[in-house]
């Protein structure tokens, strides 16, 4: 048998201690969990996903594909933006901080 620290024993007991929270817990919510769980499933039924159900392979998700493409560009374009303006500004600061000296 091996040398348990006190750490070791520390976590058994907490790690036992969680699981019977949790189940006692799963015991008294059982019912508000699979209600939960149930509405959640009638609300997702009820959403409008962004493909047609009837149709099959990559043109099913044609909009989700396009979508992605346009958030992609947008991002790389806004990156490209935001550093043009910080070397921009570098360059403007440091021009202005050495009239100062």
């Amino acid at each position: 048998m091996q040398n348990f620290t006190i750490s070791t024993w520390i976590a058994l007991v907490l790690g036992l201690a969680s699981v019977v929270a949790l189940g006692w817990v799963w015991a008294r919510q059982r019912k508000r969990v699979a209600s939960f769980l149930a509405e959640v499933s009638g609300e997702l039924k009820k959403c409008s996903w962004p493909w047609e159900p009837q149709e099959k392979g990559a043109r099913r998700y044609r909009e989700l594909i396009d979508s992605t493409v346009v958030v992609a560009i947008s991002s790389v374009l806004l990156a490209a933006v935001v550093t043009f303006a910080d070397f921009l500004l570098i360059r403007v600061v440091g021009f202005l901080t050495r009239l100062h000296l």
